[in-house]
């Protein structure tokens, strides 16, 4: 019989990284990861392993990327063959973390990647990268007309909220679908979208150092985005993939030079960022990363 004294420290090594606790690098495995996307996603990969290389979780393997422009998960999965470098990579085995960014859900590519990701890894966790919605638009398409300019800046919160809810519930909707059907976890949720509405709010509230609008955020009106998003939806990877706090680490290159040219902060948006990243995921029922709610 082991000894209580024992299992009880075995337990509470267990649940350290999950409680956002310091963690040695050493105890924190490295994660072979493949990323499939469009381009609210493809920026993420280059930055976790900046984060990884910080953290000192040294056998981080970026296993490859595909990116296609505006693309759903099927279009992924249709791909031929002879260029579909995520299919080979999950059919090596040589994958521990697929990430994918589907655009509005349903998608059957999904279910398709995870069935063959399960078939030579049994182990692999496949997520889903929410997303903002594109356009500053709430209807689950995208509009018919599209403008060539959104004013983002006077949208609050509750506005936000209202405007995801829709989308947000048909993303958990079908990850619980996937995950009934494989009768386990295997499929998880990357709250970014609900970041970013948690950094909108704290501009709008003047509380994002360095930051005066939501504007800023953006570079065009469908919604591609500016380092400062960057680096918090490669923070909220950060924490599902390794399941342990972004805070404390130093800023990662995307956020060193803002638009106007001058140095970054004192590191006070960068620490905001990392705190938004983690109460997001932390809180989310789908992100894998069971702690309490309470600080």
């Amino acid at each position: 019989m082991v000894p209580r004294s024992l299992a009880m420290f075995a337990v509470l090594a267990f649940l350290a990284p999950l409680a956002g606790q310091e963690v040695q690098p050493s105890a924190v495995k490295g994660q072979r990861v493949f990323s499939a996307g469009h381009s609210f996603h493809m920026f993420m990969p280059g930055i976790l392993r900046e984060l990884t290389q910080a953290a000192g979780i040294k056998d981080h393997v970026q296993a490859g990327v595909q990116g296609i422009g505006g693309s759903r998960v099927i279009q992924h999965w249709d791909l031929a063959d002879d260029k579909n470098k995520v299919k080979a990579a999950l059919r090596s085995g040589n994958v521990d973390v697929l990430t994918l960014s589907p655009i509005f859900l349903p998608d059957p590519g999904i279910d398709n990647l995870v069935t063959l990701g399960l078939e030579h890894n049994p182990r692999i966790r496949v997520t889903v990268q929410e997303f903002w919605m594109p356009f500053d638009h709430d209807q689950l398409t995208f509009p018919k007309q599209r403008p060539k300019k959104v004013e983002r800046n006077g949208r609050t919160g509750p506005e936000l909220h209202k405007m995801h809810a829709a989308y947000f519930k048909s993303m958990d909707d079908h990850v619980r679908e996937l995950n009934d059907k494989h009768k386990k976890q295997v499929v998880f949720v990357v709250p970014t979208g609900q970041a970013v509405i948690a950094l909108r709010e704290r501009i709008s509230a003047g509380q994002a150092p360095g930051l005066k609008t939501q504007d800023e955020l953006f570079t065009d009106a469908i919604g591609h985005v500016r380092g400062p998003v960057k680096a918090l939806v490669a923070y909220c990877h950060y924490a599902v993939i390794y399941r342990k706090s972004p805070v404390g680490l130093p800023a990662p290159s995307v956020l060193g030079k803002p638009k106007d040219g001058k140095p970054n902060d004192d590191g006070a948006l960068n620490r905001l960022l990392q705190e938004l990243a983690w109460d997001a995921v932390r809180q989310h029922p789908l992100s894998g990363v069971r702690v309490d709610k309470t600080p």
